[in-house]
């Protein structure tokens, strides 16, 4: 028998302090009839959130009918032109605003919030045939700079995503990717491109590698490609190898962790703050947890299940 650990919700919820849902009306134009659960509103997603925001979005317009939301799936580049230029009222990114960004936007009167709401992972993707399944970070640098003893065809989303963005940043700042370096699309391509070509590498958004049919506590990955065990070198610990299980996510033990952010134009009580208060509330939260993501803003219970 073996141990797997998983995360439940706690009873009490966090409390957040985004001031949004507040009494002010801030920006709110003086005509507007617009509440925090009626109304209509356009939004970006980072596309690799697109699994688990398309669940918040069909229970937040479930249990308010009148509030109308639509979400374009786009790359975080795009997202974050989109909520600069009004085109979109609220966005979900894989970051907050730089410093710069928030001093453009403050020196051109933009009102904002933004407040992190869960973890994921990029998830690393091999074929089924693939030789290299365990990986440390070392290892995996080299293979994004094109170093590595065997050769890759490195398949990210899109050249402009915020997964590209966090590899870049995270593993080789500073430098380019190989030229043997593909964009597929979305994540659904990589997996695909991956599974059929057993030389590549793909780098997803976690949500997209679980297979939906499981009935895991834990989860359990899709059966046509294999989801890397990677290792950071400073973990001395001998079998310090993890996958983006959502426990190990949650402990940052496996590295490649990031955070999920809204960020949104509506500092009054409009429908971008109703959709923004329900993510960081239980039930979207709830939503986040049963689609193996980490919950930010609720009391978690680790637990051990045995199985056999």
């Amino acid at each position: 028998m073996r141990l797997r650990t998983y995360f439940s919700l706690g009873v009490v919820a966090v409390a957040i302090a985004s001031g949004l849902g507040a009494c002010s009306e801030g920006n709110k134009p003086a005509e507007q009839k617009e509440t925090t659960t009626r109304g209509r509103i356009q939004i970006a997603v980072d596309e690799s959130y697109m699994p688990v925001l398309s669940q918040e979005l069909h229970v937040f317009d479930s249990s308010y009918p009148e509030a109308h939301i639509t979400a374009t799936y786009k790359t975080e580049k795009m997202c974050f032109e989109d909520l600069y230029k009004d085109s979109a009222r609220l966005i979900v990114v894989s970051r907050d605003l730089t410093p710069a960004e928030k001093t453009a936007y403050k020196n051109n009167d933009i009102n904002f919030k933004s407040l992190g709401i869960a973890m994921d992972a990029i998830a690393v993707v091999v074929n089924p045939a693939s030789p290299d399944s365990f990986m440390t970070l070392g290892q995996l640098k080299q293979i994004l700079l094109g170093k590595f003893a065997r050769q890759y065809t490195v398949v990210f989303d899109n050249a402009q995503s915020g997964t590209v963005r966090y590899m870049l940043d995270s593993l080789i700042p500073g430098q380019q990717l190989p030229s043997n370096t593909y964009a597929v699309r979305n994540n659904d391509s990589v997996i695909d491109y991956v599974a059929k070509n057993e030389h590549a590498i793909g780098f997803v958004g976690v949500s997209h590698v679980y297979d939906e049919n499981s009935t895991d506590p834990a989860g359990a990955f899709k059966q046509n490609i294999r989801v890397a065990s990677l290792k950071n070198e400073n973990d001395t610990a001998v079998t310090g190898f993890y996958q983006p299980y959502q426990a190990w996510i949650a402990q940052k033990k496996y590295p490649l962790h990031r955070t999920m952010y809204f960020i949104t134009r509506d500092t009054w009580n409009g429908v971008g703050a109703g959709f923004a208060n329900f993510l960081s509330n239980q039930a979207g939260q709830l939503i986040f947890l049963k689609a193996r993501l980490v919950p930010l803003r609720v009391a978690l219970r680790l637990r051990e299940a045995e199985i056999k």
